[in-house]
Order: structure tokens, then sequence, then C-alpha cells
């Protein structure tokens, strides 16, 4: 169980940890940070749906495939049912400048099954198939495939391998618990070993990594490599610092004021990004108690940024939250999910 190098398709990692997909964090801000902080062998972009991407006017499309010039590489992830349009906006998003391009099939969303795509995909194999093919057709670059797992039923899992690698993916991601799970759930880390024994392909490893601990129980399965997810909100270094603790050094975390400005430039991004102050602040009141997670009166600070109303006031709730010594060093709190 040690960190090391990756390899999925053509691309080379120097280690195997990832940031994944987080539904309203994971834009351009949020990934800059990580791998500034962090160095994750790649990032994911939020879940992208493809009719967005083909029918939508440039400037909703822009949270989605904006990519920072001095971000890491980065994975593309589409939600689709249909392949002619999967083929399309794979292909455009590798024009955008896709590392990576996964395809959603674990989203457990009501609208996002509704239409054919996310976790709905798990029970139409034939569909599933045809969705593979069509980005593998379309893009130079890796595709993968990200899924739930249906615990203790082997046959379904075992279908669902068999369509994955005939298909032709380059790996997959696997979240251990079925699309009905909530996070209250624990990980099932013998269904990802399944998967592991299954294919020849890589197998990533998702679900509940927050600690040293976890980390070892994931890599134990086998797994070729990990996914971040939750976890990893409000502090970008956690990668870095499992990284260090795996290899038995000691790991300095950012000082308090450090994650204060952490948290300000997270939004002043977002800003800059979504082209609106008033939008970026509002994003700010759902990133506050994670970024609060050091904070003896995390409750009080979160309640205090639900009142900004513009960048200068977020400024001075977290220079006089993060600067006047009103802390505590707290667990990371995974059980708090930022959605997706």
């Amino acid at each position: 169980m040690v960190i090391r190098p990756l390899v999925l398709g053509n691309k080379n990692f120097p280690v195997n940890v990832i940031q994944g997909p987080l539904a309203g964090v994971s834009c351009a801000p949020f990934r800059l940070l990580t791998w500034q902080y962090g160095q994750p062998a790649y990032s994911c972009t939020e879940m992208i749906s493809c009719k967005t991407l083909l029918h939508q006017p440039a400037w909703v499309q822009q949270r989605y495939i904006c990519k920072d010039a001095e971000e890491g590489p980065v994975c593309f992830q589409l939600a689709a049912s249909d392949p002619l349009e999967l083929a399309e906006a794979t292909k455009r998003v590798t024009d955008y400048g896709a590392d990576l391009v996964d395809l959603n099939c674990g989203c457990p969303v009501k609208k996002i099954r509704g239409k054919g795509a996310g976790s709905r995909l798990l029970t139409e194999p034939l569909q599933l198939y045809k969705l593979i093919s069509a980005m593998k057709a379309n893009t130079h670059q890796p595709v993968s495939v990200k899924i739930r797992v249906d615990g203790g039923n082997e046959k379904f899992n075992a279908e669902l391998a068999q369509v994955v690698a005939e298909a032709g993916a380059d790996f997959l991601v696997v979240h251990g618990r079925h699309w009905t799970e909530h996070y209250e759930t624990p990980c099932r880390y013998e269904a990802i070993q399944f998967f592991v024994d299954a294919l020849k392909i890589p197998v990533i490893g998702n679900g509940d990594i927050a600690c040293l601990a976890s980390l070892k129980t994931m890599l134990a399965t086998g797994c070729a490599g990990v996914m971040i997810g939750r976890a990893g909100v409000g502090q970008p270094w956690l990668i870095q610092k499992l990284t260090a603790e795996m290899q038995g050094k000691t790991f300095q975390a950012p000082a308090f004021a450090e994650i204060g400005a952490l948290f300000l430039r997270h939004i002043q991004g977002l800003a800059v990004l979504l082209e609106h102050e008033k939008f970026a602040v509002l994003q700010a009141r759902k990133l506050a108690k994670y970024y609060g997670r050091p904070l003896l009166n995390r409750a009080e600070f979160c309640a205090e940024i639900n009142l900004c109303n513009d960048l200068e006031g977020l400024a001075r709730v977290c220079v006089r939250y993060f600067c006047d010594g009103k802390m505590q060093t707290a667990a990371p709190l995974a059980s708090e999910s930022p959605g997706g």
C-alpha cells in the first residue's frame, strides 16, 4: 500500500491520488487551489450535461468548461444518454483541453436518471456500451467510466464489468455505494475489490477517503489509485497531507490565517469565472462550513458569511475570524456533502 505512479491509457501520472468531481464545487477556482496545494494526478470538472455543451449559450457553459492555465491535468466528466450527443460533446471537451474524459454512471439525482443518464445507465448495458464506444471513437485522450456498485449482487457487478471492458474504457472509477444509498452508508470496499479482481484495466477506488486510515483501507482493495471526494472541499492540501503521511513524513498544515485567505481566493476566483460578484458570494455560503472546519465558533462564522453581499464584506469576516485566534483543531467532516 503505497503512493505510486499511475498509468491510465496513454497518460502517466507521478501519483495515484485524484481529486474527484463534486457538483457545485469542482470548477476551475477549486481545482486550481487543489493543484497548487495538493498536486493530485488529476482533478475532475463538475458533471457536465452534453445538452448543456451542445445547446446552451457560452455564458452558461463557462462555469463547466473553463480550465485555468495554471492548473494541472483535468478530466472532463460528461453526463449523457444519447451516443451521438456524447460523441460530439467528447470532441468538444477534447478541443477545450481535456486531459481525460469520464462518463458519469453514478449520479442518483432524479432529474438526471429521468433523462436516461447517470446511475440509470447501470441497468442499461447495451446503451452503456454504445456510449463508451462513442467516447473512445472521438478522443485520443484516456476514457473512463465512474460507476456505483450493487453490494452483494455479484451478477450485476460482473455484467457491468464486462460491458466496461468490452467497450474499451481505459480505466474504471468505482464509488463503493449503491445509487440509492446516502453518505451515511459505509463504503463497500469488498465491491470495489470485486472490480479490481474482475478487470485487467486499472480500477480507481472512491468513497469515504478523508484520513490516512481510510486511504490505507481503500488501497488494500488492490485498486490502482484512489479518488478523494468531499473531504477535499475546504482543505486543498489534503492530498499532499495524505501523500506525506503514507511516506511517513511530517506534514505542516497551512496556518489558520492562510486558510481564511484560501477561502477568500476561492470566492474571488468564482467571481471572475462567473463574471458576477453576487453569485460568487452566494456560493461562499455553501462553502463556508468546509473552510470553517478549524473554527471554534464555526456556526457563528457561517451565519455571518450568510449575511455578506459582496467580496469586501466577505473579506472583513474572514479577517475577523481567521486572524483573531478564535480557533481549535477539528477532524475533517467527511460526512458533510457538498453534493454530487
